[in-house]
């Protein structure tokens, strides 16, 4: 009899694929294999789906799992936060997650973009929340809403409208009656939206659960009663919105039955939900890390990611989210921390620019296509517990039809180890899970990597000017300038004896607020006569600063990132007479989470001189004049169509390493449809636009050398994010996402703010490419095609008589394997890049695979002794076959 398993398996791929009209072919082809009452199931599901739209219906749920329209659904989700691409890319990363397996998408819904003032909304281009889900609709996928609408996500003061903060008697995320009237009035404004378009699952929509609140339970504490009150408030808030669907609420370790409580970490298997009743839910999978500037770059291994999730559903689990599957980029300003990066990777299964990240991608949609095969039992089965050593065990689920399914788990973090399970032999790597959808054929080990490795690179292009060429067919860039001056510029804004706070003074409507003050040097003073420099003293309590002394940049300084305050101590220039004193003070996005957060300022709060004659003098008390912003963003430089009254001056050769300095040029976009970068390697730090478009905040700043890095990661035993750096010394961001719909055929406008100077010259765009491709694979592993295994389950052989040790390779559309670089069967060694034959090798390797491969797109490599001499190896060699191609 046909599998349940199989059944949704092919009633999926016929849906994703549009082919409704083939389904009642399958059906007669197959009736024979039918019970009646599962056809009665089938057609109940197939008869809610049009063209590529499935209507969901009904979403309820039990201890085991959500329950969709009457049928239970074990759901993986991807997370894509609309505003961290564009809505060019949405359907392409919406796409490659379907593609990568992925049944649902989730995203959070970011107040702070939308409310830009009170009632004031907006719900245009990235953040055109509406056209994202319908666009997810589209592609015959669920959702999940995180409305928050906190939401933390290393985004700017959380997602919380800056404004909000200063509304008097406001108080964030406690029983605060202003924050809680702004709370609902916004999540009600957005759950009427949805509702509006249909988009709830209980109207036919795509959206299956909403999420209130984010991660509150780490905090709730440090708010006493107030914060126990506004919990359960929020949650019964929630619930009265009567969507249809029910709410979830992730981290909250008091949350009321009416809502789910749901789990984020980087292992949720031992996760149980607060009620017997509730289905286990996990709602963030950090499968990486955010990135800080200056600090290096972190990275979680495919092997330890598919270990978390295959354990998770071993466990019961029935609803995995990947935090994120595409993590995109904090264009602008939207990043927070403070000190995030513009990029926010995340080393997610899809990267920054939209390509699929392999072997991380490929690893685990072979996973997710393994864990589907058991679905039905999973969902309707009986699990049963049974140890096989100190560290191993396994979980097998079976059902009154005679379906099981196991999962055989090694949790040791060093050894291998061989154990018997069901009068067998399973060879388990170190932490690893081994999944057996008919309990007795390895299809899929999580530690056991099949798919190919995308080498990658950014490859520089360099500028082009819009305009007429020269005779030699070269149009040099021709930069505009605009000097800002160092302090007030215009009328001053206010003076003040002592320091204000910068964010409570510029409210987040800019990074800058000046500082500015001046102090009389007496001819007597000994500096003046012997040579030595005055040092100037800052304490700040962030986020960095430049310090100039009569025009001049003297010093910069900040801090790592954190609540700590930074000093700076440097020697200055001092004149006799009146000397002007000017602190560019610079936040680098909001404080995003923590108990009491909106309160954290920023800005000096100490200003010293050392080495004068009596002394140290104190500037702090001193009268400091303060201006907000920049005069370039007043005249509206950065716009597309802004600063044409004003004087910018030409040149071929504009100025280097000159602080304070917009720069604009019109160029062309780069050839091709590959993403694109700006590298600013060779500039400081400060802002870039296209087109008007935020591209972000920059700023190369390097890790330090003497922090520890690998070369490889160990992905056994648990993660965290210290575990696996790479990039010491080096740039934390070198590049910046320039999205091409940004692009015009021609007459791009560039414009680069520069706060402490750098070389124009060298600023370039890169485009992000698949150069080449490597795989390994092991003689003893069959390679994982869905249908074959399901014809062999079918037909009773052995699934691993079947495609025995396959190398796959792929290359990118319009590119073809033009050369192998590195082939060897045997033992080789090392990783990609750096392959090494080993004390066995064929010495016929390069041929063979250059005869399968060389000049297509995708080709398979079998392991087999028509193509290879096993013979040459000792019969205990762990025979693998390593390649690296090219793709051009």
């Amino acid at each position: 009899m046909l599998s349940c398993s199989l059944l949704h398996t092919r009633v999926l791929a016929v849906t994703e694929e549009r082919e409704l009209r083939c389904l009642a072919f399958q059906l007669h082809s197959e009736m024979k294999l039918l019970s009646y009452s599962l056809l009665l199931q089938l057609t109940a599901v197939t008869l809610l789906c049009f063209g590529t739209l499935c209507l969901a219906g009904n979403v309820t749920y039990d201890h085991r799992s959500l329950i969709i329209n009457g049928q239970r659904e074990l759901l993986i989700s991807a997370s894509i936060h609309y505003p961290r691409s564009v809505p060019a890319m949405w359907p392409g990363l919406v796409q490659t997650a379907k593609e990568g397996g992925v049944n649902v998408i989730e995203t959070y819904v970011f107040w702070n973009g939308h409310e830009l003032s009170p009632g004031n909304y907006y719900f245009g281009g990235r953040y055109d929340l509406v056209k994202f889900v319908k666009i997810v609709q589209r592609a015959g996928l669920h959702l999940i809403l995180r409305i928050g609408p906190f939401v933390a996500a290393e985004w700017n003061f959380g997602g919380v409208p800056v404004w909000l903060h200063y509304v008097p008697g406001t108080v964030f995320r406690t029983d605060n009656e202003p924050f809680k009237y702004y709370m609902q009035k916004f999540t009600t404004f957005i759950v009427n939206l949805m509702k509006q378009e249909k988009l709830f699952a209980s109207q036919g929509g795509p959206i299956i659960l909403a999420q209130i609140e984010n991660e509150y339970g780490y905090y709730e504490g440090a708010y006493g009663d107030g914060g126990k009150r506004y919990a359960m408030w929020a949650a019964s808030m929630a619930v009265s919105q009567n969507i249809g669907v029910p709410w979830i609420m992730c981290q909250q370790w008091d949350a009321p039955d009416t809502v789910i409580d749901t789990c984020n970490s980087f292992y949720c298997d031992q996760f149980k939900p607060l009620s017997p009743n509730k289905p286990k839910i996990w709602t963030e999978n950090w499968p990486g890390w955010f990135k800080t500037f200056g600090s290096r770059d972190p990275h979680r291994p495919p092997e330890d990611v598919a270990y978390s999730v295959a354990r998770f559903f071993q466990k019961g689990g029935s609803v995995q989210n990947y935090y994120m599957y595409h993590g995109g980029t904090n264009f602008g300003r939207t990043s927070g921390g403070p000190f995030i990066t513009t990029s926010y990777d995340y080393d997610a299964p899809i990267d920054e620019y939209g390509l699929p990240r392999l072997p991380k991608w490929g690893h685990l949609k072979e996973l997710h296509g393994a864990i589907k095969l058991c679905e039905h039992v999973l969902l309707s089965g009986e699990s049963i517990h049974t140890s096989l050593g100190p560290s191993q065990e396994a979980d097998v689920y079976t059902d009154s039809s005679g379906a099981c399914a196991a999962f055989i788990s090694n949790m040791d973090e060093k050894n291998d180890k061989t154990v018997e399970f069901q009068n067998a032999s399973y060879h388990l790597p170190a932490w690893s899970v081994s999944i057996l959808p008919d309990c007795k054929n390895v299809v899929f080990n999580t530690a056991k990597v099949r798919t190919q490795t995308n080498i990658v690179e950014m490859v520089p292009e360099d500028l082009k000017s819009s305009g007429a060429s020269t005779d030699k067919g070269v149009r040099p860039l021709r930069w505009e300038v605009f000097m800002e001056k160092a302090g007030i510029w215009g009328e001053a804004d206010f003076t003040r004896n002592g320091f204000v706070d910068h964010i409570n003074t510029t409210k987040d409507t800019t990074d800058y607020l000046w500082y500015t003050t001046s102090i009389f040097v007496s001819g007597n003073e000994e500096f003046l006569k012997n040579g030595n420099h005055p040092v100037l003293l800052i304490e700040s309590k962030g986020h960095a600063l430049h310090a100039f002394v009569n025009q001049k940049l003297q010093a910069s300084a900040s801090g790592n990132g954190t609540h700590s305050p930074f000093k700076v101590k440097k020697p200055i220039s001092l004149k006799a007479g009146k000397n002007e004193i000017a602190l560019l003070s610079m936040t680098v996005g909001l404080q995003n989470a923590g108990a009491f957060y909106e309160w954290v300022g920023a800005g000096p709060t100490i200003v010293k001189i050392k080495g004068f004659n009596n002394g140290t003098v104190d500037l702090s008390s001193y009268a400091w004049t303060y201006k907000i912003g920049l005069q370039g963003e007043h005249l509206g430089l950065y716009k597309f169509d802004g600063g044409h009254n004003v004087n910018w001056l030409s040149a071929l050769e504009p100025p280097k390493e000159q602080p304070l300095t917009w720069y604009k040029a019109v160029v062309d976009p780069p050839l091709g449809d590959e993403p694109i970068g700006l590298d600013m390697l060779h500039m400081g730090k400060g802002l870039a636009w296209l087109n008007g478009e935020e591209i972000g905040r920059y700023w190369p700043r390097r890790s330090s050398v003497h922090e520890k890095c690998v070369q490889v990661c160990d992905y056994r035993g648990k993660f965290m994010p210290d575990k696996c750096f790479t990039g010491c010394g080096e740039p934390t961001q070198r590049w910046y996402h320039v999205p091409r719909s940004w692009f015009k055929p021609s007459g791009n406008i560039l414009v680069i703010f520069e706060e402490k100077g750098g070389d124009p010259t060298k600023i370039s765009f890169s485009k992000r490419k698949v150069s080449g491709a490597c795989a390994v694979v092991a003689e003893d592993y069959p390679s994982f095609e869905l249908e074959s295994w399901l014809a062999n389950a079918n037909a009773n052989a052995s699934v691993k008589n079947k495609n025995k040790g396959t190398v796959f390779l792929k290359c990118p559309k319009n590119t073809i394997v033009s050369a192998v670089k590195f082939a060897s069967f045997g033992t080789p060694t090392g990783t990609c890049g750096s392959y090494k034959k080993g004390d066995c090798h064929d010495p016929n390797s390069i041929s063979v695979v250059e005869k399968i491969c060389l000049n297509k797109k995708e080709c398979a490599i079998e392991l087999t002794e028509e193509n290879f001499s096993k013979g040459l190896c000792p019969a205990a060699a762990y025979k693998k076959l390593a390649v690296e191609a090219v793709c051009s």
